[in-house]
C-alpha cells in the first residue's frame, strides 16, 4: 500500500514507519519537526517538512491507501498551562488533515488516541466501554479528534480506527524515545545509569497495591507498532473502531526501577516522595477486544521494554 504517516519523525511515528516499510509498504512522512528529528524518518521513506494543517495538496495529488496519524502535542502538564497549543494543533490540525483525507478519497485511518481520555476510571482493568472523562486539556484534545472520526466514517465511508494506549516503551534498533522534555518513568529512570541524573524519585509507597507503589500498564513499542498495521489491514469501510493496548497486567513503579537495576547493573538510588495529586492507584488496560477482532496481544516483557530502551540510550 502507498501510505502517509503523519508525525513519523517522532519516537512512535518512527517506529511504525521502520515496520511498515519492512512489511513492503511505500511510506511518507509528514512533520513539521517541531518535536521529531529528521534522522529518526528511517531510509526509504519520504519526508515531506509541513504541518498537518497543511497537507491538502500533498494528498490530493498522492492518490495513498491510507493515513496513519501521529503528530501531536502530548504534554499533559503544558496542556494545562497552555490549552490553546492542544486544541489548535491536536483539534483544529487533525481536523484539517481528515478533511483532506475525505477530499482525496483516502479510504482508511489509524488514529494515535491515549488512555488519557478515559481520565482516573475507578474499575481496571479498563475496557473500551469505559465513558471517557478526560481530565486534561490533552485528553480533550485526543477525544475530539475520536468523535470527529466516528463521524467521518459513517458519513464518508472511511474505514477508521483509534488505538488507545497507555504507556509505552523501548525501541526498534535506531528508532527510539529523544524527548527534549522528558515525562515517561523508564527513560528517566535509565538516565540515573547513563550519568545524566543522580537518582530517580518514587511519587507514594503506600498504595493500596503489593509493594505499595503505583501500578501502570507499559507496552513495547514494537509490540504496539504491529497493533497498527493489523488495523491497517483489517479497517472495516464506514465504520469507526476503537482498541485500547496494553499488557493486561501492569508493572509497579518498584517493578520499573528494579527492572532497570537488572538490565543496567546499576544500583539507581531511589527516593520516596509523597504522592502526586490525582496519580491513581492501578491504570491497567484491557486488551481483549484487540485480541478478539485483531488477533494482536503483546509479546514482549517489562525486560525487553527496558532492555531495548537501555541500548538505544547507549548508542
Amino acid at each position: 500500500m502507498k501510505l502517509v504517516v503523519t508525525g513519523g519523525a517522532g519516537y512512535i511515528g518512527s517506529v511504525v514507519t521502520s515496520q511498515l516499510l519492512e512489511a513492503g509498504h511505500d511510506v511518507v512522512v509528514v512533520d513539521d519537526l517541531s518535536t521529531g528529528h529528521a534522522d529518526a524518518v528511517p531510509e526509504g521513506a519520504r519526508l515531506e517538512i509541513c504541518r498537518i494543517h497543511d497537507a491538502h495538496d500533498l494528498l490530493a495529488r498522492g492518490r495513498f491507501d491510507g493515513l496513519l496519524h501521529f503528530a501531536a502535542k502530548s504534554l499533559v502538564g503544558e496542556s494545562v498551562e497552555r490549552p490553546e497549543i492542544y486544541w489548535e494543533n491536536n483539534v483544529v490540525g487533525s481536523f484539517a488533515l481528515f478533511d483532506a483525507v475525505r477530499a482525496a478519497g483516502i479510504p482508511r485511518v489509524v488514529f494515535s488516541s491515549t488512555a488519557a481520555v478515559y481520565g482516573e476510571p475507578e474499575v481496571s482493568p479498563i475496557t473500551e466501554d469505559a465513558t471517557p472523562s478526560p481530565i486534561n486539556p490533552y485528553g480533550h484534545s485526543k477525544l475530539a479528534v475520536d468523535m470527529l472520526l466516528t463521524g467521518y466514517a459513517k458519513a464518508y465511508g472511511i474505514g477508521a480506527t483509534s488505538l488507545r494506549y497507555f504507556n509505552v516503551g523501548g525501541a526498534r534498533g535506531r528508532f527510539g524515545e529523544r524527548h527534549t522534555v522528558e515525562t515517561h518513568l523508564i527513560p528517566n529512570v535509565l538516565k540515573v545509569p547513563a550519568g545524566q541524573r543522580e537518582s530517580v524519585s518514587i511519587f507514594g509507597d503506600d498504595y493500596d497495591t503489593p509493594d505499595g507503589t503505583a501500578v501502570r500498564d507499559y507496552l513495547h513499542v514494537v509490540d504496539l507498532g504491529r497493533a497498527h498495521l493489523l488495523a491497517l489491514e483489517t479497517s472495516e469501510a464506514g465504520t469507526h473502531r476503537v482498541f485500547n493496548l496494553g499488557s493486561g497486567t501492569g508493572y509497579s513503579v518498584k517493578e520499573v526501577v528494579d527492572a532497570c537495576r537488572e538490565v543496567t547493573g546499576h544500583p539507581v538510588p531511589a527516593t520516596v516522595k509523597p504522592r502526586r495529586a490525582g496519580d491513581p492507584t492501578t491504570l491497567v488496560a484491557s486488551s481483549e477486544r484487540a485480541a478478539h477482532q485483531l488477533g494482536w496481544r503483546p509479546e514482549l516483557s517489562l525486560h525487553d521494554i527496558v532492555a531495548d530502551a537501555w541500548a538505544f540510550m547507549q548508542q
